[in-house]
């Protein structure tokens, strides 16, 4: 295999990538964004490197989640809050399930770029190139908005680096303390209508009082006040990522420096293509989108090419099927997996397979649906004997109406209501909790079978 470059994208075929008219505009913007400094460190890339190795044993579980795309004029602090407390509140429930680490990885603080199913877009008659997200163009429906803008890019920055910024204040400053986390999950398990997951609440309470009555409350215990939170996000534009992309000092390796973890979407995993390219010479874990079209053969060459030292924790596989579809494509690409050992941690996408337009004209996402995914991947790993590794949620902690169903019942005709996703329909608080506890007991129901098959 040839010797990486970091501009080595450029000799390979392009897709999802926009054509600027303003070239010299665009090397502009490149050479300021590569005097930045990167909104992420080495050792924090490979930190967490490790952390998914232990998810791919079983020793810990991945909890991937955020906006479907960050939108400029939707930034704010209560929204970069209200998502990372979900998260926690997520978290905590899960690790109670698994008894094992939680992984916790943000869609934030770079996932401003969106793949398109076509290149333009029809309204009234009118036909316009597609809204790619806000790192490239806008959302309104003019020609000069459309137009590919390379100071984006520059914007995109600053939000990235405010939003990493408050990220860590809240991950060190006791903000997530784990006794606070617990009463805001309290909250959710009061309403009548969250009932049926109050007992594991209640179990949750009934340890953390046994922690706190054996002497390790959040006063004397630094684990419990503080956690390690990444950052993630699809690494469409390349222009961005190269830009940002520096040489390890200890290591000599490449780190993009524009997030703790990329990965390549289902539109973009071409063998021969320039993101395949730029995503194998980076030293961050990397994801790779597995949809109903990923061939073995293809897999088994992304495997070797991202993840050619078959590192654990270096390839992360984002199962996305669709429900009723798990188990025709898993275990195939399980089975190409185990031919060539590879080393990866599986995780289950439930979102992006299961977008449906409703009678109301909204796309959105029936929550019974991203269940029934979440449960066949669970049950296509038992059968297999491998390792469910984790969960990847489109999600925000506002209180959107976006996706159907829960607890709290979000019908079709209340979509209208709160409906302000610019791309995908995301899980709201209440469905992502809800979605939290149902997981857990799916990791509890593993882990029993688990120590009875040992048992016995």
């Amino acid at each position: 295999m040839t010797e990486w470059q970091k501009s080595g994208w450029r000799a390979k075929p392009r897709v999802q990538m926009p054509d600027y008219t303003d070239q010299a505009k665009l090397e502009a913007v490149e050479a300021q964004l590569s005097k930045y400094p990167p909104l992420v460190f080495a050792g924090e890339a490979r930190k967490l490197k490790k952390e998914l190795g232990a998810a791919s044993r079983g020793e810990a579980f991945l909890l991937q989640g955020g906006d479907c795309a960050e939108a400029f004029d939707q930034f704010s602090a209560n929204a970069i809050r209200d998502t990372f407390k979900v998260m926690l509140q997520m978290a905590m429930v899960l690790t109670f399930g698994a008894k094992v680490p939680v992984v916790k990885v943000g869609r934030m603080a770079g996932q401003f770029a969106k793949p398109r199913s076509a290149p333009t877009e029809v309204v009234d008659g009118v036909e316009l190139p597609s809204y790619r997200g806000d790192i490239i163009n806008e959302l309104a429906f003019t020609p000069e908005a459309r137009i590919p803008d390379p100071a984006k890019m520059l914007q995109a920055y600053t939000q990235a680096a405010a939003t990493l910024n408050l990220l860590r204040a809240f991950s060190t400053g006791g903000y997530a303390d784990v006794h606070q986390v617990h009463q805001w999950t309290l909250g959710f398990t009061d309403r009548e209508e969250s009932e049926k997951y109050r007992d594991m609440a209640n179990r949750i309470s009934d340890t953390l009082d046994f922690i706190k009555a054996a002497g390790v409350d959040s006063d004397r215990a630094h684990t419990l006040q503080t956690v390690d939170f990444y950052t993630s996000h699809e690494s469409l534009l390349l222009e961005y990522e190269e830009a940002l992309t520096r040489q390890d000092s200890t290591s000599g390796k490449w780190l993009a420096g524009s997030g703790h973890m990329i990965w390549i979407g289902d539109r973009t995993r071409q063998p021969d293509g320039a993101h395949v390219e730029f995503a194998r010479g980076v030293l961050n874990p990397v994801g790779l989108k597995c949809g109903p079209t990923t061939t073995a053969e293809d897999l088994k060459v992304l495997m070797s090419k991202l993840n050619p030292d078959n590192e654990a924790g270096k390839l992360t596989l984002i199962a996305r099927f669709g429900a009723g579809k798990v188990g025709e494509h898993l275990p195939r690409l399980i089975k190409a997996v185990a031919e060539e050992g590879a080393n990866v941690t599986w995780v289950c996408d439930p979102m992006h397979g299961n977008t449906i337009k409703s009678s109301t004209g909204y796309k959105t996402r029936p929550f019974d649906s991203v269940l029934r995914e979440v449960r066949d991947f669970f049950a296509v790993h038992n059968a297999e004997g491998t390792v469910p590794g984790g969960v990847h949620f489109e999600m925000t902690g506002q209180d959107v109406t976006e996706c159907t169903g829960g607890v709290r019942a979000v019908s079709e005709e209340n979509l209208s209501d709160r409906y302000h996703t610019a791309c995908d329909p995301r899980l709201n608080a209440s469905q992502s909790l809800e979605l939290a506890f149902l997981v857990a007991e799916e990791l509890t129901a593993r882990r029993e079978a688990q120590l009875s098959a040992k048992a016995g």
